[in-house]
């Protein structure tokens, strides 16, 4: 799989009128070299006066590399194989209750196939209820007759002489008073009376108990479904934090010698602000007349804040935490961007190779079960119609799902999945090239520069005193 692509070169590939113009509108760098100055400072000065000036910023890319020599790298090794190990035994704990709702869907199965029999027995149609009395008959002489040993029906007529008739007559005869009425011999009958009188009785507690045998494995399968279910949500964060503690390959990083004590950083963040049609017209940034303008889609003025930091990590005492004091570039680029584009964005995102290892759970899950699922939920629902509990909305929430997280996220209706295809942007109408994306892309411009001169001149100030 290949390298990830940057944020820059993504925004270019979804945006025809970047891939146009080649470039963002308006870029600024910072870059400071300090011992002493560490990262978290600036990043989150950045954050609050983003915030302070009215953008919404979402995090992009969040990337580590440590040298393999460094006390860093050891110590950050160590925290993931703690995050996996608990995650594998939650996941060995979800196989076994796997395992068992796998068995209980296929005794339901056969539950409700043996039931069946028992509904056509009382069918209006006669070729069905005959054809439902004679196969419970069969089970009735393979399964509880054939307990008797020698004097079983099927171990006298077949060994037996004089016993031939038993079979055909025990399957024939409904009821123990029609025995007299069949032309067999004293003996067969002496044997079949009492036999129909069994199988009679039988007839009527096998259902009552098979039911509630059923009902009571459907009340198992929902504890076990729910089970399954807080099982997922308990492995997902420890299958995130050994996700997140992963280091990105430094590949060819001239920064990290094996045997130094170097960390490099790679953070980005995106800030956008929507561009209020109305109170641009009002205030002339637009036309006048744009203050009832109806769009099918908004504009946004955004800035991409990339921080790049090579460090030196300096453990604080012995508390295991560390600081890191280097050299940090911080570009500010300005964009404007559409609904589309920015959806564009995301999608591409989801496909890169930051969400690599929660596909992977989520392929072994969901493709995998996906038809189990379908089974669970008939069978639970089904426990709901018999309660005779007013109907609530088809829960069709999957335990599987659980485990990657997504019932913590928006409910959205169902899409397929992403492909470049499913990317369709349309291009600019004449009023969105000249007027919405021009404003969009002046404001984005001017707030890159402030965000870039503010932390300049705060960051000088504080240097200077």
């Amino acid at each position: 799989m290949g390298e990830m692509k940057t944020i820059p070169e993504i925004i270019q590939e979804v945006s025809a009128y970047y891939k146009k113009k080649g470039g963002p509108e308006k870029e600024h760098t910072l870059t400071y070299d300090s011992s002493s100055e560490t990262l978290e400072p600036i990043y989150f000065f950045i954050v609050d006066l983003m915030e302070d000036m009215g953008f919404s910023s979402e995090k992009l890319v969040d990337n580590f590399t440590s040298s393999p020599g460094s006390g860093h790298f050891s110590e950050l090794g160590q925290r993931a194989t703690i995050m996996q190990q608990q995650g594998t035994k939650i996941l060995a704990d979800i196989n076994t209750v796997l395992r068992s709702v796998l068995n209980i869907v296929y005794d339901l199965k056969e539950f409700k196939i043996r039931l069946q029999s028992y509904v056509d027995l009382n069918s209006s149609d006669k070729s069905k209820s005959e054809a439902a009395n004679l196969s419970l008959k069969q089970i009735w002489m393979d399964k509880v007759d054939i307990q008797k040993g020698n004097s079983a029906i099927k171990a006298m007529a077949l060994g037996q002489a004089g016993f031939q008739t038993l079979i055909d007559a025990f399957l024939v005869v409904k009821d123990e008073k029609n025995v007299d009425k069949i032309d067999l011999n004293d003996r067969v009958k002496r044997i079949l009376r009492p036999r129909i009188q069994e199988f009679n009785i039988w007839l009527k507690e096998s259902e009552k108990e098979l039911r509630k045998r059923y009902g009571m494995e459907r009340a198992y399968l929902k504890s076990q479904v729910s089970s399954l279910k807080l099982y997922s949500r308990w492995a997902r964060p420890y299958l995130k934090a050994a996700q997140q503690l992963e280091m990105k390959e430094g590949r060819r990083e001239p920064a990290l010698v094996k045997l130094f004590n170097t960390i490099m950083l790679e953070l980005t963040l995106l800030g956008k602000t929507k561009i209020d049609i109305k109170n641009s017209a009002l205030e002339g940034d637009l036309p006048s007349d744009f203050q009832n303008l109806r769009v099918k889609r908004d504009f946004y003025s955004c800035v991409l804040v990339d921080f790049k930091f090579r460090g030196i990590p300096q453990r604080i005492m012995q508390r295991g935490d560390y600081v890191f004091g280097g050299k940090a570039e911080v570009t500010f680029r300005a964009y404007a961007l559409n609904d589309d584009e920015l959806k564009g964005i995301d999608k591409k995102l989801e496909d890169s190779d930051v969400e690599d290892a929660l596909r992977l759970i989520e392929g072994t899950t969901t493709e995998s079960l996906g038809e189990l699922q379908k089974e669970i939920n008939s069978f639970l629902e089904e426990q709901e119609k018999e309660t005779g509990k007013q109907e609530k909305p088809k829960d069709e929430s999957n335990p599987f799902l659980a485990l990657i997280g997504h019932y913590n996220k928006t409910e959205k209706k169902t899409e397929t999945k992403t492909t470049e295809k499913d990317i369709q942007i349309k291009p600019d109408n004449w009023i969105e090239k000249t007027h919405l994306r021009a404003l969009a892309a002046n404001t984005a411009k001017q707030s890159a520069f402030d965000l870039f001169d503010r932390y300049k001149k705060a960051h000088d100030m504080a240097s200077y005193t």
